[in-house]
């Protein structure tokens, strides 16, 4: 009998498409609650997502090619630019400061950046029909 050693998957790329796939799902899903916490702090109602917000992943793994390659670049962007930003707002909001207006400028960044990431997808019908094997 003999023992091989585990391997594990270090990089995301070299797992393959799927595994690409569900790790932007699981990032954007995260980056939408990030951002429902700054929405929060600005003291904004919160977000109905519209069926574009919620279906992103999966409209773009379907469009594929470049256009996910950079939504996943951009999507990583605006994780590292919500990570230290709702640190700081939650940061000041515990020492029982107003984070409000800075909450809100974090918002509108992420809502416009959100914006041109969502913009990857085609509009409907410009890929012509589904098509699998």
């Amino acid at each position: 009998m003999s023992a091989q050693p585990n391997t594990f998957v270090v990089d995301p790329a070299a797992a393959g498409p799927r595994s690409n796939a569900q790790s932007l799902s699981v990032q954007w899903t995260a980056l939408q609650d990030a951002a429902a916490a700054v929405a929060a702090l600005a003291g904004l109602a919160p977000e109905r997502p519209s069926p574009q917000v919620r279906n992103f992943p999966a409209l773009i793994k379907d469009v594929g090619g470049w256009r996910f390659d950079l939504a996943s670049d951009l999507i990583g962007d605006l994780t590292a630019m919500m990570r230290p930003g709702l640190t700081a707002l939650l940061a000041v909001n515990a020492r029982g400061q107003d984070a409000t207006a800075a909450a809100v400028t974090l918002w509108r960044e992420f809502h416009h950046a959100r914006n041109s990431v969502l913009a990857l997808v085609p509009a409907g019908g410009e890929l012509g029909p589904r098509r699998s094997a």
